[in-house]
């Protein structure tokens, strides 16, 4: 065998055998826990945590705080006590109309507006069970429910579950975004509730938004802040 061959050939298997580690540390993913006070991470492509919660936060403290306590006066013993009447809601879901595929948070959405609703002393959720059933027995979709012979014939299946509502609860996500000549660009996430009263077709509705910004690095990769 040559042995200039012999040399080159020893050379590049000790090349490899040099760059083995390295390249097998290419495709290594770790994790790690966040502890309560450490801020959510941020999505580099599109919204997260650091997105939904604060909308969520924002939007339903609003609407919320600015509904009345129903405040119904009783009589015990000759004195007069006052029980809070808390308001029924069938929440019917969250609509996506965003750039984005929200995934998985849509279901982390749903699960915390109606925690935070259930946690006030003014409202309390209908379970997300009985709605669907009474939307499958009546045929019906969540759009469907603002023609008011569909809504009665709603109201009165819930009724006969013995699950009466006092407000319908509508969430909409939708988004706007902002192109920059070099391919930067910011998008406004808009989180809308609509709650309107069964009894008298009032209606009310809040919104939050938040923006943010998505931005090439000089290594090409998308970051956001």
């Amino acid at each position: 065998m040559d042995r200039r061959s012999f040399l080159a050939g020893m050379g590049y298997a000790a090349l490899l055998a040099s760059s083995a580690p390295l390249m097998g540390c290419r495709g290594k993913q770790v994790a790690h826990i966040l502890e309560p006070d450490k801020q959510d991470m941020v999505g580099s492509h599109t919204a997260g945590a650091e997105t939904w919660k604060p909308l969520i936060d924002e939007s339903v403290g609003k609407l919320l705080g600015r509904q009345t306590q129903i405040i119904q006066p009783v009589s015990h013993q000759g004195e007069t006590s006052h029980i809070l009447m808390r308001k029924r809601v069938c929440f019917l879901g969250v609509e996506n109309k965003s750039a984005e595929e929200i995934g998985d948070f849509k279901e982390q959405i749903f699960e915390h507006i109606d925690q935070l609703v259930n946690c006030s002393e003014m409202f309390e959720m209908i379970s997300r069970r009985f709605v669907e059933a009474g939307l499958r027995q009546a045929h019906l979709g969540p759009g469907d429910l603002f023609v008011p012979g569909n809504q009665r014939m709603f109201a009165g299946i819930m009724e006969q579950m013995q699950q009466p509502f006092d407000y319908l609860l509508y969430a909409k996500v939708t988004s706007g975004t902002t192109v920059s000549n070099d391919k930067n660009y910011q998008r406004d996430y808009l989180l809308t509730l609509e709650m309107v009263n069964v009894h008298d077709g009032s209606y009310d509705k809040e919104s939050a938004m938040l923006r943010k910004g998505y931005h090439k690095s000089r290594l090409g990769k998308m970051a956001s802040y």
